[in-house]
């Protein structure tokens, strides 16, 4: 990731999230930067860079909102389960 440019990793960053629907800490998890840079990339910088791409992430971005607080109730439960046995 250190070799290419910001434009480059901006459109890299932007083509996973829509390809795979995974969240802002995953893909900086896979892309090896901060959860703040994919948020500023996919957020600010490719507005700027891709227009069209950036409605496309946008909708997947939301819809990670609107399902956030499901993911983190069904880990609560998973914690609590693995715990009682």
């Amino acid at each position: 990731m250190r070799g290419d440019s910001i434009e480059e990793r901006v459109v890299m960053l932007a083509n996973y999230i829509i390809d795979s629907k995974d969240t802002v800490r995953g893909a900086a998890k896979k892309f090896g930067v901060s959860k703040s840079t994919v948020h500023k990339d996919l957020t600010d910088r490719l507005l700027i860079i891709n227009p069209n791409l950036a409605v496309k992430v946008r909708k997947v971005l939301d819809e990670n909102k609107a399902e956030r607080h499901i993911r983190g109730g069904m880990a609560t439960k998973m914690k609590y389960m693995r715990l009682k046995r």
